[in-house]
């Protein structure tokens, strides 16, 4: 492939002459230049800088940890945020079935539930022990089952941090919809400028994260505490309110039967307790981020994740509680929330009541937006280890202006809100998606740490083989309650999607291995490459200025075996004045090359004409793109881009190397060009070259003029007959040419060279047919009245030797007409 690169266009750091300081070479010493400097910063970097604060430099890294309490609010706000809807999700689905019985069902459900969380935290204490550098999912099943299961694990916890983004959002925009009316039609809207909110709070850095997510989560927490202490305290004197099963908007309840679940299937049961499931998604939340603790960070993360585990048992058995004792419906369209009608029925109506159930909703929808933090938190981090292992695009490992992977935070964002969009922000819709990626990874992870403990035998690794193989048991066994009460729901989806991006990962992770073999093949022998036979330098230039002057400095500064400029030939009149003002202002031993383009596609003529270079396999080019550089936006769009159009298309060569050569407007002096031509530049058409005589300069100019006349006008002309000029030619296709053999050719004119006024006065044509091409040179000659390129020539001589190459000099000529 080829090599495209960018070419400074000031040195910065050069040295300077100091005229006072005697010694050195000419008596003038080299002092050194100053090691700062001075350079503008583009707007976008301002604009950045601006709305995240200045980069941090890599070593404060370390001081990004962080502390217990603010990780807790980092890490743990999605599991809290659980409690605020799981117990509503629990009765949506009981309540259509066995009506108010659900109530007496919810609390051992949430038992169950609680159960299952408990285990979790045993298992993911184990995780942290055994992985305390990064103990989530993907890195433990790919260290004990191979990349294969860990992409399954690593994907199925990616979708599931994709969905917990929408799903708080979503909940947490219906929390402020059900405190203030009239806002159900701007759900949308509002779900979208919370993860754009959230977003750039992430970007501004983990620790500026942290903190303004502190205040919301331990807020939300103390309302919890609140809401069930008075609760409680109005459950135990008997002054708790009932809500009415019947209401307007509620879900239509069923008919209680007999049995142990009132007349519910184990199958509605199930579905139940697989709803309830959102209440421990979470869990690994902590296990992902353990390099995000101070130290000692594996001690610090194990009793953080105990912490969560205890207020969210209180918050979603408190919770539980409270709806089975005042009869809190679930609505149809999600609104008013059910813990927002346990607020009411506890608190009552009066001022302080009101004040107290309004903070309760702020807390409410503050914890549910930012539940998403934890997302934010650990997916940009679990796509780097995919990134690492070359699984997902390599982009995701850099961390960002604040030492965050801003890349995955902002890819996670764009994706959340796609999805919002989709299901039009409804918690009911994102629900079912919810859940069976998160269990499905804890059963990885902990069948993973299962097979650790039988590995290493750790000291009690007996007992840590019984907490994570019951872990793994239990997560797989809700993971199929998931997937199959819930599959018509839409947790389809999720079952077919996660298999599919396991395939395109697979499939991303085949093209960087393929990338690293070729580029490592025979890599110790790469450390001295063997050079191809020849170096050309192109330079392709539109007018004479300031930028193709650069370009040209440049190119003479890589030494090559050819340089060459080239003019692709779209406006005969501005080709016409390139072609003077070459002449006029001509750069030393540098010939221009005009080369048709018929159909102004430049970037396909330029790779057309640099392949032609690279036939043969011995020449190794570079092509130098002078382009344009503006301090302004708005100038940048009046101008087109051609040079990165150019480079785009000759990358695809190999032994190709593009150079952007820039030019930048407001670092240097316009160009001037003088209104008339110095005497000394201006020579007369026919006027007498150096060590040539009148006479000669006569027959020269003669011949230019009766050049592809027939043999008669030439000897009227008093000039002598060029040998062999009367015989017959034999008109052959350009690649049968022989040398020193007369042969008549008809091509089109493909390119022309124009030889700069200090060397050899020399026009090179290239005509081609369609066998091939071949030069033809005109010794004495500058330019051919009437011939360009794309005019057809019929060219009549004999074939030499030029430049090593087979070539017709000074042929006689006919312009044919043209061929379509």
């Amino acid at each position: 492939m080829a090599n495209v690169t960018d070419s400074a266009s000031n040195l910065v750091g050069s040295p300077v002459l100091d005229a006072d300081v005697p010694g050195g070479q000419g008596g003038v010493l080299t002092s050194p230049s100053a090691h700062l400097v001075d350079l503008p910063e583009p707007l976008s970097y301002r604009i950045k800088k601006s709305l995240l604060g200045p980069p941090l430099h890599t070593e404060r890294l370390e001081d990004e940890r962080l502390g217990r309490p603010t990780a807790l609010a980092v890490f743990a706000s999605d599991n809290l945020s659980s409690s605020a809807y799981a117990t509503e999700e629990i009765l949506r689905v009981l309540v259509p079935v066995v009506g108010v019985a659900a109530f007496s069902l919810v609390v051992p459900i949430t038992l169950a539930m609680l159960g299952v969380l408990a285990l979790l935290i045993l298992s993911y204490r184990q995780t942290i022990k055994a992985y305390p550098s990064a103990g989530g999912a993907y890195i433990v099943t790919r260290d004990n089952f191979g990349i294969m299961p860990a992409q399954v694990a690593g994907v199925a916890l990616l979708t599931d941090y994709i969905l917990t983004v929408s799903v708080s959002v979503a909940a947490g925009t219906a929390a402020l919809s059900s405190a203030f009316d009239g806002l159900e039609a701007w759900m949308l809207p509002i779900s979208i400028v919370f993860v754009m909110l959230i977003a750039a709070v992430n970007l501004k850095g983990v620790r500026e994260s942290g903190k303004a997510f502190s205040v919301p989560t331990y807020f939300f927490i103390a309302n919890m505490f609140v809401l069930i202490t008075v609760g409680l305290y109005r459950f135990l004197n008997g002054s708790l309110a009932t809500a009415a099963i019947h209401q307007a908007g509620a879900v239509r309840p069923g008919h209680a039967g007999n049995g142990i679940f009132f007349g519910a299937t184990i199958f509605v049961v199930l579905h139940a307790f697989a709803s309830g499931g959102a209440a421990v998604t979470g869990v690994e939340a902590i296990s992902n981020g353990v390099p995000a603790f101070r130290e000692p960070a594996w001690k610090n993360a194990r009793s953080t994740l105990v912490v969560m585990g205890t207020l969210l048992g209180i918050m979603f058995l408190g919770l539980s509680f409270l709806a089975s004792k005042v009869h809190a419906m679930p609505f149809a369209e999600g609104t008013p929330t059910v813990i927002s009608q346990i607020g009411e029925l506890v608190y009552g109506s009066s001022a302080i009541g009101r004040a107290l159930f309004y903070g309760l909703q702020a807390g409410t929808m503050l914890i549910l937006v930012l539940a998403a933090n934890t997302s934010f938190a650990d997916f940009p981090r679990l796509a780097s280890f995919h990134a690492g292992d070359n699984f997902m695009p390599r982009q995701l490992t850099k961390r960002g202006h604040r030492l965050v992977f801003s890349n995955g935070i902002i890819a996670l964002a764009v994706t959340a809100i796609i999805l919002l969009i989709i299901t039009d922000a409804k918690v009911d819709r994102l629900i079912p998606l919810y859940a069976i990626g998160v269990f499905l990874s804890f059963t990885l992870s902990q069948a993973g740490m299962a097979k650790h403990h039988v590995t290493h035998r750790e000291p009690k690794w007996q007992i840590g083989l019984f907490i994570n193989g019951a872990g793994a048991f239990v997560s797989a066994v809700v993971c199929a309650i998931i997937a199959v009460t819930k599959f018509t729901h839409g947790a389809w989806a999720i079952i077919v999607i996660v298999p599919v991006l396991v395939v395109l990962l697979m499939r991303l992770n085949r093209q960087y291995e393929l990338e690293e073999t070729i580029l490592g093949r025979e890599s110790p022998t790469t450390t001295e490459p063997m050079a191809l036979r020849r170096h050309l330098v192109l330079v392709l230039v539109d007018k004479v200025d300031l930028a193709a002057s650069r370009a040209i400095q440049y190119a003479r500064a890589l030494t090559p075996d050819d340089l060459r400029a080239v003019h692709f030939d779209l406006d005969p009149i501005r080709t016409e004045d390139l072609i003077s003002a070459w002449s006029r202002f001509g750069f030393a031993r540098v010939p221009l090359d005009v080369v048709e383009c018929p159909d102004r596609r430049i970037d396909r003529a330029m790779a057309d004409l640099t392949a032609r270079q690279l036939l043969g396999g011995e020449t190794e080019v570079s092509v130098l793109l002078p382009r344009l550089e503006y301090s302004r936006f708005w100038h940048r769009l009046v101008h087109d881009r051609t040079a990165d159009e150019i480079a785009k298309a000759l990358s695809k060569l190999p032994h190709c190397n593009v150079t952007i050569v820039p030019f930048h407007l407001d670092a240097g002096p316009q160009l001037s060009l003088p209104s008339q031509e110095p005497a000394d530049m201006l020579v007369a058409a026919d006027a007498p070259l150096p060590n040539q005589s009148p006479a000669e300069a006569r027959a020269m100019a003669v011949r230019r003029r009766l050049n592809g006349s027939t043999p008669a006008a030439v000897a009227r002309a008093g000039l002598p007959l060029p040998p062999g000029m009367a015989l017959s030619p034999e008109r052959v296709p350009i690649t049968e040419v022989r040398y020193r053999r007369r042969v008549e050719v008809v091509g089109k004119v493909y390119a022309m060279r124009v030889q700069p006024r200090s060397g050899v006065p020399t026009l090179e044509v290239t005509l081609v047919d369609d066998s091939g091409s071949l030069t033809i040179v005109f010794l004495g000659r500058r330019h051919l009245g009437g011939v360009r390129t794309g005019t057809y020539l019929q060219a009549v001589g004999v074939a030499g030797e030029y430049h090593g190459r087979v070539a017709i000099l000074n042929p006689s000529y006919t312009i044919q007409p043209d061929r379509q």
